[in-house]
């Protein structure tokens, strides 16, 4: 076995190109855990470019970042007027007029180690829609669809133990928060429009950016959050780009933020339209709005005004305008520059994965910390591991729209008859066949997500697994009825949404 050479030193100068979410991230993180005195974080930012600042909803496992830094989930909330979050309801999506609710957590309660979305399907073909709809079995929905909210705390009893949830925020103000984490943690912010780029002519490493002015910032691991440009992942060492826009053709949206209408609801809504999708995402102070389109199917004049004519509240600014490519860099590492967000890839905002795809990358680049020289194998793992999240993802956000029963539209007949990935195809097959979903590696969307968003979109097996029929079905129908009426019951009881955020202190005195 290779043990090394022992040529290795550690890694002392971290540069971070471009703030953001991204880019305050990372560098919270960084100087939480690698700024040992021995180290220095750097991050380079200029306030002449605006950052994106949209990516206003996440999903649970940012609650393990923001704990990992020790973040209070209190005063996160309140510094960035943010809300919590119980799943995404989805409208328009299997047919027009349709509403389904995709939630955070699981469907009832396994039986004697039968899945239950088994024993709901096989209830189903007994009982038809008097056996209800499967949202009316988990406890995040429940709370959901009465704007309620209630914290799973360790001395919460079943079924309130059950509710998963993330959160709504501002964006830009999330990234405000974390400065000033950062620099208290010894991060070096330096002000500055990066002109250029130098590098090793024999390794190809990245060795230094020229700042305006004439100032140079050298560093031996470069961390690229410089948004869809990729200044040094792709304008630099060429990465290259891998498309993904024949399976998810949006590639521009309007961002809109609105007054807020009433107290604010514990989810996100995605409401489809004639060509693509529309975001809403209730904040404390305001209501973050925008449509997600495909400018082959629709113009953006048309886009736009369907955006106007379809929010609520007054409009707080201009709609802005984003233009961006579906798919995601060749290499996430590449010689040593790491990409972060949108610079290493883009999934459009359906299932609030953007956040979760910067928290991974960190996560996985501190697995995978390097000495210098890089060891080549690091970069492997990483972009291998990267690699699978990122498809994975893909697939899941696809499954939305081939999986529709709409064909009112070019655009809608064209996503349902296309060809998708055969890893995406596989998964519908089995689960046509017998409702079956099977979870492989560390995928981050679990088979209740896959459920959820099947059945909410009409996608019906043939039949249930035949294990479901080994149990007596009289006593599998009373437990189901049971369970229904508990999550219903308990929903009532907690206090809504917005009274639960004043009680904790979690409410910002500025948001009315």
């Amino acid at each position: 076995m290779n043990k090394g050479n022992g040529n290795t030193t550690r890694i002392r100068d971290v540069v971070i190109v471009g703030g953001g979410t991204a880019g305050w991230m990372a560098a919270t993180a960084l100087s939480r855990y690698f700024n040992d005195g021995q180290r220095q974080i750097t991050l380079i930012e200029s306030d002449a470019i605006g950052t994106v600042g949209v990516g206003e909803a996440t999903i649970p496992p940012i609650r393990e970042f923001n704990s990992m830094l020790g973040i209070s989930e209190n005063e996160f909330l309140s510094e960035t007027r943010g809300t919590f979050k119980l799943g995404i309801e989805f409208v328009n999506w299997g047919r027009k007029g349709d509403r389904y609710f995709h939630p955070f957590g699981f469907h009832g309660q396994d039986l004697h180690g039968i899945p239950f979305h088994q024993l709901y399907l096989r209830e189903r073909a007994l009982r038809g829609a008097a056996a209800g709809s499967i949202g009316e079995f988990s406890m995040s929905s429940a709370a959901a669809a009465q704007g309620r909210f209630g914290r799973p705390s360790a001395k919460a009893k079943p079924p309130v133990s059950e509710i998963r949830y993330a959160y709504q925020f501002d964006a830009n103000l999330y990234a405000a928060y974390l400065r000033k984490l950062a620099e208290q943690q010894g991060v070096r912010r330096i002000e500055g429009k990066i002109v250029g780029v130098r590098g090793d002519a024999e390794s190809g490493d990245v060795t230094a950016v020229e700042l305006e002015g004439e100032r140079t910032v050298e560093g031996q691991l470069f961390i690229d959050c410089s948004g869809f440009r990729g200044l040094l992942i792709e304008d630099s060492l060429e990465t290259g780009f891998e498309d993904w826009s024949r399976w998810l053709p949006m590639d521009r949206a309007f961002a809109l933020p609105t007054s807020g209408s009433g107290s604010p609801d514990p989810f996100t809504r995605a409401t489809a339209h004639d060509a693509g999708w529309q975001w809403r995402i209730p904040l404390q102070h305001r209501t973050g709005n925008g449509h997600v389109f495909s400018s082959a199917f629709t113009s953006e004049d048309a886009a736009r005004d369907i955006l106007l004519r379809n929010v609520e509240g007054e409009a707080l600014a201009e709609p802005r305008l984003l233009r961006f490519a579906t798919g995601m860099r060749r290499k996430a590492w590449n010689h040593n520059v790491v990409a972060l967000g949108l610079s290493s890839g883009f999934l459009e905002p359906l299932e609030s994965t953007s956040i979760h795809l910067i928290q991974n990358g960190i996560a996985r680049l501190f697995a995978l910390f390097p000495d210098w020289p890089i060891d080549p194998r690091d970069r492997d793992d990483y972009n291998r591991g990267m690699r699978e999240l990122y498809e994975d993802v893909r697939d899941f956000v696809i499954l939305h729209y081939k999986a529709t029963e709409r064909d009112d539209t070019e655009f809608w007949r064209y996503v349902r008859n296309m060809e998708v990935p055969e890893t995406l195809a596989k998964r519908i097959d089995q689960w046509q066949r017998r409702g079956r979903v099977f979870r492989e590696n560390a995928e981050l969307f679990t088979m209740p997500s896959w459920v959820a968003v099947m059945l909410g979109q009409n996608v019906w097996p043939e039949t249930h697994d035949p294990m479901a029929d080994t149990l007596d079905k009289h006593k599998v129908a009373m437990a189901m009825g049971q369970m229904r009426e508990n999550y219903r019951s308990t929903a009532e009881l907690l206090p809504t949404h917005e009274e639960f955020l004043r009680k904790a202190g979690a409410w910002h005195k500025g948001a009315g």
